[in-house]
């Protein structure tokens, strides 16, 4: 809104009535939402009257408004420098930040205003609501750095040595450590950008012996999970291409969603399945001397998929498939 009185005290400027007439027609296109002819008019009466703080402050709400914010914040900073004790300087400083989005900056500008005006209620919503915006905005970019940097490796550290006891040679670990973690990182990933993952096995095939023309790395399992039988016949294939491909582990990736059978998260009691209804996928790790499961929990946040950290799961009360490997 713009002012009608100066807030240093001067009416209409240096230049009297002629001012105070450029002011008052410039504050009547203002209230009738034609800001173009209200900043030209400000204008006018600055040129007569430059010392006047009311007449920036008024042509930094008319810039505001047209959205030239550059100009707005450089009206407003003339305001401040010409009665740095008067809040209106700093409440429009506040506002074009705002729309800046520089929501840390904006806060402090409304701060200082409500410091000379503390009975303000209109400084003091703006400061309630930019201190929400500005969390708003930290954790959206929290959770954007979570999705961008994921690091599964980090977060299956502790398996490492358990790795290192069951497979002994360091490269042999190392190479199923990593198979494991780029599977984990790559379901991630997919489930970021498209809230879904492929219900698939992928294989960590030996690199010597596999013939690699006759087994691929990956197969789909899209209809593993429609019905005890259609389950019993995908885990009997996929056992039998474990030992006929001579992979050396593999690593199962779906979705809870789809899972018709087993849903392993029924009739567990909460005690062992602690996520509730929430969606997400599952890992499920295979070898011939170690196995593992994880679900990966997805929360929606800030208008983004979020995945959390993986939680480890009693295999023998939720694996999604049994044994692949033979002991």
């Amino acid at each position: 809104m713009a002012e009608a009185e100066a807030g240093s005290g001067k009416g209409g400027g240096a230049a009297g009535e002629e001012g105070m007439s450029l002011k008052d027609k410039g504050n009547e296109f203002f209230k009738a939402g034609n800001y173009l002819k209200a900043a030209a008019l400000y204008t006018q009466a600055i040129k007569q009257d430059p010392s006047n703080p009311t007449l920036y402050s008024n042509r930094a709400a008319a810039f505001l408004n047209l959205v030239k914010l550059n100009k707005a914040l450089a009206d407003a900073e003339t305001t401040i420098t010409l009665n740095p004790q008067w809040e209106k300087g700093y409440f429009r400083k506040g506002c074009v930040l705002e729309a800046m989005e520089r929501y840390d900056d904006a806060l402090a500008a409304f701060q200082t205003a409500l410091q000379y005006n503390p009975q303000s209620a209109e400084v003091s919503r703006k400061i309630k609501r930019l201190s929400q915006l500005a969390k708003d905005k930290k954790r959206v970019q929290e959770v954007q750095n979570l999705r961008s940097n994921v690091d599964m490796a980090k977060s299956l550290e502790p398996l490492k040595t358990e790795m290192s006891e069951k497979f002994g040679s360091e490269d042999c670990w190392k190479e199923i450590f990593a198979f494991l973690v780029e599977t984990m990182e790559t379901a991630v990933k997919s489930w970021h950008e498209t809230s879904k993952v492929d219900p698939r096995v992928y294989f960590l095939l030996d690199k010597e012996k596999t013939q690699t023309d006759k087994y691929a790395p990956v197969v789909n399992i899209d209809k593993a999970f429609e019905s005890p039988h259609t389950h019993s016949s995908c885990f009997s294939f996929l056992r039998q291409y474990a030992e006929d491909s001579l992979s050396r582990a593999a690593c199962l990736v779906t979705p809870k969603s789809i899972i018709a059978y087993p849903q392993v998260w029924k009739g567990q009691g909460s005690r062992k399945w602690k996520h509730g209804q929430q969606d997400g996928f599952f890992v499920q790790f295979e070898s011939p001397s170690l196995r593992k499961l994880w679900f990966i929990p997805s929360s929606y946040e800030k208008g983004q998929t979020l995945c959390r950290d993986p939680e480890a799961l009693d295999i023998s009360a939720h694996e999604v498939l049994p044994r692949l490997f033979k002991q």
